[in-house]
């Protein structure tokens, strides 16, 4: 199937993309058939590719500051993390991904599209990663990886403080910040606020729940891991992330 913007979404991906569009549409085919192949896209949405996935995730760069260093965490096939990165090119993203599979596509796919410089794969868990390499963002993003509770918990020790998760959601983000802004607020998150990207550009607009890291708060596994550390023990289970690998770009 062709990998082109459909005609009816040429003028929103001109306008989000502006001229780097060719570049957008390398990576549109390389979703719609190896990634569709390798199974981190599904059939049905390459005909939507740039509705649902491309154009969605890149009105989101509406919201992140110039030169910015974003960590993706989740990013399976770079959703929203190559997207921005194609279409924002004074950004430094690191691409935060568990998977074997998945990090591969997404190391081969940074190569293809030339992004080498400023775009960097880490393979890992949010959870394993911070405190380490990556280095604290000053945005994280998150595209349908988990509730708010969990995702702040994984998501806000990579940002910095004053920094900021922008969480692409959808039609339950409202109820989704009313049930969990208690557990938000107690990982040191601010009030969450529910934003809308890309009105006028993407119908519907794109939904993304905002929450600045207001201050560090160690979470309870951390403060038991330090004193066992303290103690000469060490923490049951091991050390985390043992066996990791990590896939280093940029």
């Amino acid at each position: 199937m062709s990998a082109d913007p459909p005609a009816e979404l040429v003028e929103a991906a001109r306008r989000v993309f502006g001229d780097r569009l060719p570049l957008a549409t390398t990576y549109a085919r390389l979703l719609v058939t190896d990634g569709v192949v390798r199974g981190l896209i599904g059939p049905r949405e390459a005909p939507r590719i740039w509705e649902r996935h491309l154009i969605n995730c890149a009105v989101l760069a509406d919201l992140i500051p110039k030169g910015a260093y974003v960590v993706d965490v989740g990013s399976g096939a770079g959703l929203p993390g190559i997207v921005l990165a194609v279409a924002r090119p004074d950004l430094t993203i690191t691409l935060v991904e568990p998977l074997a599979r998945r990090t591969a596509f997404l190391s081969e796919a940074v190569t293809t599209l030339g992004l080498d410089a400023t775009v960097t794969v880490v393979r890992g868990r949010a959870e394993e990663v911070a405190g380490g390499p990556p280095v604290a963002a000053d945005v994280v993003t998150a595209r349908a990886v988990a509730p708010l509770d969990r995702l702040a918990g994984w998501c806000l020790p990579l940002a910095a403080v004053g920094g900021r998760l922008l969480a692409l959601k959808g039609a339950s983000a409202t109820e989704e910040v009313a049930e969990h802004r208690e557990a938000i607020k107690s990982l040191g998150g601010s009030e969450p606020v529910v934003r809308s990207c890309g009105t006028g550009v993407i119908d519907p607009p794109s939904t993304v729940v905002e929450v600045v890291r207001e201050r560090d708060v160690v979470p309870p596994r951390s403060r038991s891991s330090a004193r066992a550390a303290g103690t000469g023990r060490r923490p049951r289970g091991g050390e985390r992330g043992s066996g990791r690998g990590r896939t280093r770009r940029g």
